[in-house]
């Protein structure tokens, strides 16, 4: 091996293991036994975290919660707008949590990074507006008389002080050394994506007061949206990715697309510098574990029919018992009766 192919090849080992440690916070998701972070003791403890989230761990105990519920939350969500793919976010108990799927710089790679950082955003966010934080609470920047003519009161989610907390533990890493890789490019990019995702999509949520119901006066706060409304939106701009490469614009270096005839992406679109696997066969080195086994549609032709999902290796058919709830009654006072019924449905799984 020529002197420039090992440069190259070490180049992209740096920028693997770079990769994989900008995520592994994540495994916060994992740890069910470790009870409250209460104490500066527990940060040290915490798996996965490298040393500047260790300090902010500290100076932050009483947020560390929500970044957990944040990860916790970004893993559900993956798995729920993934679950018919070939790739369906499945995670492992080592780091990374996802494997080494997301030490790939692909647009699977996008929207782990995008949803993760929507996660912790999302999740401190409701934190501060239920009370649980003393650094801070409902957004009292809000107030007076909208141009629609109705009151803001309530309380409003303070969606700044999320995004700001999100920026600074998920961005923490590729804002270090090595913020000018292409990687690190990529990872900011998302990481900012997934908090517009909150961003864009925040509602306005009201309360009428007035004799028998009127409206007579209208209260209306700022709520962020749902966290399933904010993994809709990030598919959709994972569906659309951009593929781009880095290019030096003056003095620095930034992403652009790589096809020339593609407009620029926007600061809410996914970017990604490598195209995916096609996630078929298992490749426990890559992180990969293929699609046998997985349950598939016969009758689709979209990704979760069993053509598209088992790679054209064809699949198995069998007869499986379900046992559900059936002839359901109520019963006064007050509770539901049901039986249990048997029925054989057709499964179909992958070869």
């Amino acid at each position: 091996m020529s002197p420039r192919s090992c440069l190259r090849s070490l180049r992209l080992l740096v920028f693997a293991v770079f990769s994989a440690a900008a995520s592994n916070w994540l495994y916060l998701a994992k740890l069910s036994s470790v009870g409250s972070i209460s104490e500066e003791e527990t940060c040290e403890k915490l798996k996965g975290l490298i040393q500047r989230q260790v300090q902010m761990c500290k100076r932050n105990l009483e947020v560390m919660d929500s970044v957990r519920r944040g990860a916790q939350l970004a893993i559900e969500e993956c798995q729920y707008q993934f679950r018919n793919r070939r790739w369906n976010c499945s995670t492992l108990d080592s780091l990374p949590v996802f494997g080494k799927v997301v030490t790939q710089g692909t647009r699977e790679a996008a929207f782990v990074y995008a949803i993760s950082s929507a996660g912790v955003a999302f999740a401190v966010t409701r934190a501060c507006s239920s009370g649980e934080l003393e650094k801070c609470g409902c957004d009292r920047t809000v107030h007076g008389v909208s141009p629609q003519g109705f009151q803001w009161s309530g309380c409003s989610d303070n969606i700044a002080y999320g995004v700001a907390f999100s920026q600074s533990f998920v961005d923490v890493r590729e804002r270090s050394k090595g913020a000018s890789s292409s990687r690190a490019l990529m990872n900011l990019h998302n990481n900012e994506a997934g908090r517009k995702a909150i961003l864009t999509h925040m509602r306005v949520e009201c309360k009428c007061h007035g004799v028998s119901g009127s409206c007579e006066v209208k209260t209306c706060w700022r709520a962020v949206p749902p966290f399933r409304q904010v993994g809709h939106a990030l598919k959709e701009k994972f569906d659309g990715a951009t593929e781009v490469e880095p290019r030096r614009v003056g003095s620095s270096r930034a992403l652009v697309p790589r096809n020339a005839q593609f407009k620029p992406h926007t600061d809410e679109d996914l970017v990604y510098l490598e195209p995916s696997p096609d996630f078929c066969e298992q490749d426990l080195r890559s992180g990969v574990l293929g699609t046998r086994g997985r349950t598939c549609n016969k009758t689709s032709k979209a990704i979760d029919g069993c053509e598209l999902l088992c790679c054209g290796r064809g699949f198995h058919t069998a007869q499986v018992e379900l046992a559900e709830r059936c002839g359901c009654r109520f019963h006064w006072c007050c509770f539901v009766k049901c039986r249990q019924c048997q029925r054989l449905v057709e499964m179909h799984t992958c070869r």
